[in-house]
């Protein structure tokens, strides 16, 4: 894991300003931020975007080639402000810090002054992230509603591929995507035990699908792909009832299991409310199923969501610049911000 960090720390890039954008980086209550203000005059506040980067919790950073791109390009095309939000790794950091940088950093934004220095409207902020990040997007949306201290309320929400669930990862995708770059089955798995434990005995137990406990069999309802995914997605697959394990890894690592770490665990009273919601999937992804969930019960709960599955498509194909299905995908995001944040 410290060489792959090491390897795509080499595109990262400085806190460049050009022509259309000025860019610099700061901190919001001690968490890494990388700004983005468009230069062109405008008359009243603008709009602001909260990216999550994504790299399973362990890897990346707001200062990536990829993100960096992404964020600018938002920046000039949006005419908003972009907020590209950095937060402590794993392994040497495990849930919950992730969350708890990127929810500081955000509520930080939040404060009167810091809107009031960036020009940014409080009634059209937005959150977004890709993978883990989406992950880290989704959870702090879900908080922000359950939170009546905070009284500005996020007004879309935009979520790539993200992983949302470790219950099940025998989910068809799992099953038929599992050596697919450029997130195989296995380093999905490697991801999720340095995000929580950083003990490969516990990367085994998941790799065997036997990690959850039978205590915690209510939460199977929330991932039961028989009933929440759509039927042109089973492909013949046949849903099998859950083999529990012992409790140890549970009781060691209980991360794994809270809502906060798995947005797809989220009563139908926690989504009621959520902002609207952008949502792309991607076929050859092993995160496609349970994002299909998710906006399958987003939808039940009411929220209004415009999902975008992306035939072709593969795991962490947003962040990268030069692929014309990326560029579809960017401008299609583009529009649907330009019109409903």
């Amino acid at each position: 894991m410290d060489l792959l960090a090491l390897t795509i720390s080499l595109v990262d890039v400085s806190p460049t300003s050009d022509e259309t954008v000025s860019v610099m980086d700061t901190k919001f209550n001690n968490t890494p931020v990388r700004i983005y203000v468009p230069k062109r005059k405008t008359a009243g506040l603008r709009r602001a975007v909260f990216y999550i980067h994504g790299g399973g919790w362990c890897i990346g950073s707001s200062a990536s080639f990829f993100y960096d791109s992404v964020s600018r390009r938002t920046a000039e095309k949006l005419d908003a402000v972009v907020i590209s939000a950095d937060y402590r790794l794993g392994p040497a950091h495990r849930f919950p810090t992730q969350l708890e940088d990127v929810s500081s950093a955000l509520r930080w934004f939040f404060r009167k002054d810091v809107l009031e220095q960036y020009a940014v409207d409080p009634e059209r902020i937005g959150i977004s992230g890709d993978s883990s990040g989406g992950c880290l997007a989704a959870a702090v949306s879900q908080q922000l509603l359950g939170n009546p201290e905070i009284k500005i309320k996020l007004k879309i929400q935009a979520l790539f591929y993200p992983i949302l669930q470790f219950l099940d990862l025998e989910l068809p995708s799992y099953q038929e995507f599992s050596h697919m770059p450029l997130l195989y089955k296995s380093f999905a798995v490697r991801f999720i035990s340095d995000y929580f434990a950083n003990d490969r005995s516990f990367e085994k137990v998941i790799l065997s699908n036997q990690h959850v406990p039978e205590e915690y069999s209510h939460l199977f309802k929330f991932v039961n792909w028989s009933s929440l995914l759509p039927e042109r997605f089973r492909k013949g697959y046949v849903y099998k009832n859950p083999t529990y394990g012992s409790s140890e890894m549970s009781q060691k690592y209980p991360g794994f299991l809270d809502v906060r770490a798995s947005p797809l665990l989220a009563d139908d009273s926690k989504l009621r409310g959520l902002p609207l919601t952008y949502f792309l999937t991607c076929q050859y992804d092993v995160l496609r199923d349970e994002g299909l969930m998710y906006v399958t019960r987003l939808r039940n709960a009411g929220v209004q969501v415009t999902h975008i599955h992306v035939e072709g498509g593969f795991h962490g194909v947003f962040v990268i610049p030069k692929l014309k299905t990326a560029q579809k995908i960017f401008d299609q995001y583009i529009s649907w911000l330009k019109e409903n944040l």
